[in-house]
């Protein structure tokens, strides 16, 4: 299994992330690394995430702004 992150202005339209991101073995690893990079990811111009598993989406899209 793979955890993986889309990276979403707040309109939905896909972003390259501010720092590049790895597939991730399970969803607390996925959920902790969002945890430790947000704000750059953030600054770099995304507004909102979706979390997928295997493709499929899991929950989103959930905003980096507080």
């Amino acid at each position: 299994m793979a955890w993986t992150w889309r990276f979403e202005k707040s309109d939905g339209t896909e972003v390259q992330p501010a720092v590049e991101p790895e597939e991730f073995p399970t969803q607390g690893d996925a959920e902790s690394w969002i945890g430790e990079h947000y704000k750059e990811l953030q600054e770099g111009g995304a507004d909102q995430v979706v979390l997928s598993e295997d493709g499929t989406k899991v929950y989103g899209p959930m905003s980096l702004h507080e």
